[in-house]
């Protein structure tokens, strides 16, 4: 099921991120992963429109985060990757929010893998995050034909 959180939720979202972050991102250092769970607990989750993917206990297992057509975070409980959440999420994206473009961290293959296998390709890249840190992100955009089949 896909909802959207109440702030109650935040801690809870903090906690994936941190857990996915940690088991995706290993290009991260741990000073990167201090200085950025601040910013988007107490500022970008509040500037995207959030949604939740909830099992059916109703324990949040994965959330994105989106503004107008680009997708600005999607991220996974580390317990529950490989079972679809992140592609049912971002399909929920395309096809309900409009979502035609994402940016990525440049050295997270297993995301540039997923969003390439799902209908993305990369338009450009930028060397700095938008933190300003040496981290360089794609941008990318939904294929034509993907657009096509989603009805986008």
């Amino acid at each position: 099921m896909i909802t959207q959180p109440s702030v109650n939720d935040y801690e809870t979202l903090i906690n994936i991120w941190e857990d996915s972050v940690r088991s995706t991102h290993d290009f991260l250092k741990e000073e990167d992963i201090q200085f950025y769970k601040p910013l988007i607990l107490n500022k970008y989750f509040h500037k995207v429109n959030l949604f939740c993917h909830k099992d059916k206990s109703l324990k949040i297992t994965g959330f994105m985060g989106i503004v107008d057509d680009k997708l600005e975070m999607l991220f996974i409980d580390s317990n529950e990757r490989g079972k679809r959440i992140g592609k049912r999420l971002l399909i929920y994206a395309m096809d309900k929010q409009k979502v035609k473009r994402v940016d990525v961290n440049e050295q997270n293959d297993q995301a540039v893998g997923f969003y390439k296998h799902m209908g993305f390709h990369v338009v450009n890249r930028s060397e700095f995050d938008g933190a300003g840190k040496h981290y360089p992100i794609l941008h990318m955009e939904l294929d034509r034909i993907a657009t096509l089949l989603h009805g986008l």
